[in-house]
């Protein structure tokens, strides 16, 4: 196996022998099998294109599983094997319905001619023949483009995913992700076009994003600021972590008035935010910190569930039974619950004691997407300018366990009192619990969501942008970013492709990115590596240094 497509990859090159995420051998080889299907699929819709063909079910089947490829998805080798299998149908369909209307399939393609094997051995076998998706033949450079715009893809199918299941899609989006993947076999695409195609990447990304927000609030309200325990109290108990809003609200539905209490943990802390959600009283609070850290902290829900709605990382077995998932996600020890039906989910709840005592553990806020920040502008704007706030810090991003991301926890509480930090993500479980105090009545820190709501944070620079009159980059406002999977290089090609320079990167950068890849992000956009230390970088970026 090879796989270098998250932050923690192994010796910073890329795993190959079990990947730090616990993915192993043959979970791997799927998954590059899987992505040689798509590739055959997306050559054959971008061929049907040509000719005015296009498929809702080869869309969906493509975004969704690009999803299963995304850092701590999809585990199950079984599950694996059946998307891969069902590819074949949907690829044979399609070639058939763009072959009857003229077009031209590139039959000499070996992604297209694929046929997967019968069993699962000889499946893994195909896998490891096939192996990581960029083309060795190519220019190290040019490999390094290819997997930072398809890791990027991976990103855009997950937040796709997210808006699709509340009836927000694109087929602009479902196009781009055929043309990416088929560009892979183009030998012609020189090194010039793969850096179009990654800043298009960012592109797209952030129409989906724009699609994710709308479906969201449509379904739910905007977030409003929100005081969320973070303590417990006694009774039946079911913890909830991810990112599907619309899974968590049918669980609030379907337990109402049966004496269980619902909590949050790790990214789907916001939640709590949204008035649609919150008005359910058995909502009451959150439970833990970042998904990350899952495998520590599930022995920490005694009497307890909980289901997970994407991204998960396993404890040690004896917990499994008590652990469910939705969507797209998939582990052999997980029980898995298929088109919202919750009944398992709620009939092992009831089983289990719950919480048995009371914990006071505080409080946070959160709610302060664009909506709530917005509507504070000219309170913002006017501090600004008579000096109250000096600065604005965007420190967001993804958790992780690799150390070097104490610097973020740093960062934030060395801040100066006269500045305002601005975070979203799991990366804010390091410090979503601090207390920083107030400029004029608004709090320092402002939990504006989860990494779904960055076109959020983006709305929010732009509008500030407008009302100074500036461009953003001439903004009092740095990005201090953190990084571990394929969403968060989606967000940073988008930031790249709206022009945001000088961001901070870290805790460490990718694997994937060449010396000279990286040459061309520092000469255009100014990108940069966190600094060894956060006290060091605050001085450079407010210029108090030497």
């Amino acid at each position: 196996m090879f796989c270098n497509q998250c932050e923690q990859t192994s010796k910073r090159t890329g795993c190959t022998t079990v990947g730090v995420c616990g993915k192993t051998h043959e979970v791997a080889s799927l998954q590059d099998l899987l992505l040689h299907q798509l590739k055959g699929i997306a050559a054959i819709a971008v061929a049907g294109a040509a000719v005015g063909i296009t498929d809702d079910v080869a869309d969906e089947y493509v975004n969704g599983a690009l999803f299963t490829t995304v850092t701590n998805v999809d585990f199950d080798a079984e599950h694996l094997a059946d998307v891969i299998d069902r590819g074949a149908e949907i690829k044979s369909a399609l070639r058939a319905k763009v072959e009857a209307a003229g077009g031209v399939v590139p039959a000499g393609d070996p992604a297209v001619s694929f046929e997967p094997a019968e069993d699962l051995a000889a499946l893994i076998a195909q896998g490891e023949a096939v192996g990581h998706f960029p083309d060795h033949d190519r220019d190290e450079n040019v490999r390094a483009l290819q997997m930072t715009a398809v890791y990027g893809l991976k990103g855009i199918a997950a937040y796709a995913d997210h808006a699709g299941v509340l009836g927000h899609t694109d087929p602009a989006v479902y196009a781009f992700e055929h043309e990416l993947l088929a560009a892979l076999s183009d030998r012609d695409l020189t090194l010039d076009d793969w850096v179009a195609l990654v800043l298009k990447t960012g592109e797209v990304n952030l129409r989906v994003m724009e699609l994710l927000d709308a479906a969201n609030t449509g379904a739910y309200g905007h977030p409003a600021p929100t005081s969320v325990p973070l303590g417990h109290r006694p009774n039946k108990a079911i913890v909830v972590s991810g990112h599907d809003l619309k899974d968590l609200k049918e669980l609030l539905v379907a337990t109402e008035g049966l004496g269980i209490d619902i909590y949050t943990h790790g990214e789907m802390l916001p939640a709590h935010g949204y008035p649609e959600l919150k008005r359910h009283s058995h909502f009451y609070g959150h439970y833990g910190t970042a998904w990350q850290n899952q495998r520590k902290e599930f022995d920490a829900f005694p009497g307890t569930i909980l289901m997970t709605t994407n991204c998960i990382q396993l404890p040690k077995d004896s917990y499994a039974e008590n652990i469910f998932t939705t969507g797209r996600v998939a582990h052999p020890s997980a029980v898995h619950v298929e088109n919202g039906d919750f009944r398992a989910v709620i009939d092992r709840a009831l089983e289990m004691p719950g919480f048995t005592d009371e914990v006071d553990g505080g409080s946070v806020m959160v709610g302060f997407g664009r909506n709530a920040v917005l509507s504070v502008a000219p309170t913002v704007i006017e501090a600004v300018k008579s000096g109250a706030i000096r600065h604005f810090f965007l420190v967001g991003g993804c958790d992780g366990a690799k150390p070097g991301r104490s610097y973020y926890t740093d960062f934030v509480d060395q801040a100066p009192a006269d500045t305002i930090i601005l975070t979203l993500a799991c990366g804010k479980f390091r410090f979503f619990d601090h207390q920083l105090g107030e400029i004029g009545g608004i709090p320092r820190l402002l939990d504006v969501g989860q990494c779904n709501d960055a076109y959020s944070a983006i709305k929010i620079a732009v509008a500030l942008a407008e009302a100074f009159e500036v461009g953003v980059n001439e903004l009092p406002l740095s990005m201090i970013l953190s990084w571990y999977e394929q969403k968060a290089v989606a967000i940073l090609l988008t930031l790249l492709h709206l022009g945001i320079t000088d961001i901070r990167l870290g805790p460490t950068l990718p694997a994937f990115i060449t010396p000279a890849v990286l040459q061309v992000l520092v000469d255009n956009f100014a990108i940069k590596p966190i600094g060894e230390t956060a006290a060091a970088d605050l001085a450079e970026i407010l210029g108090e240094g030497a």
